[in-house]
């Protein structure tokens, strides 16, 4: 079968197919610190998000013969640290709110604020509590639409709309209190 995607690591991919030590080594050094970034965003804590991401490696290795090629193996690989990531948070025992209609009626309004100290926002959306740092880490930053949030956290999408909107919006109050926020 023939892959829909042309990856630029292909070689390296084929050495960690065949179990080479150097090829794992090597994709280990392209993609951990991404990875980490990834699982940090999710997990808030450095030491959960190392381990998370180092799990992640190990499986992607043990289980490379299932990539097919469909997407990128950066792409195929995150999706294995945001599976670890929210397995990490259920540990925890994080609950992401199921919301009812009548609650959910919250504003799409974002300011941006361009050039930013990105320090205190990132200190910002860590501060978040877990299910709303989680839901907007995965839509706002990792990209995720909400159906398939939705669907990793077994929550419906209006559910982690609403989840979004309040993590915005608690974001944004934080970032009024730092002077990060120019608009109303």
């Amino acid at each position: 079968m023939e892959p829909d995607y042309q990856n630029i690591h292909q070689a390296l991919i084929d050495g960690c197919r065949a179990g080479e030590s150097r090829a794992q080594t090597e994709v280990y050094r392209i993609y951990s610190k991404s990875m980490y970034n990834v699982s940090l965003r999710i997990t808030g804590n450095s030491a959960d998000a190392e381990d998370v991401m180092q799990e992640a490696f190990l499986n992607a290795f043990r289980k490379i013969g299932s990539y097919e090629g469909k997407v990128s193996f950066g792409a195929w690989l995150r999706k294995i640290v945001v599976n670890r990531s929210l397995d990490c948070l259920k540990k925890r025992k994080v609950k992401f709110e199921e919301v009812t209609e009548r609650n959910a009626g919250v504003s799409d309004q974002t300011g941006y604020t361009g050039e930013a100290d990105l320090q205190r926002i990132r200190k910002a959306i860590a501060s978040l509590p877990d299910g709303y740092r989680v839901v907007l880490s995965l839509h706002l930053l990792e990209g995720y639409p909400h159906e398939e949030i939705g669907r990793m956290l077994r929550i419906s999408h209006s559910a982690v709309r609403t989840q979004y909107m309040r993590a915005k919006n608690r974001l944004k109050e934080m970032l009024k209190k730092e002077d990060l926020y120019l608009y109303n």
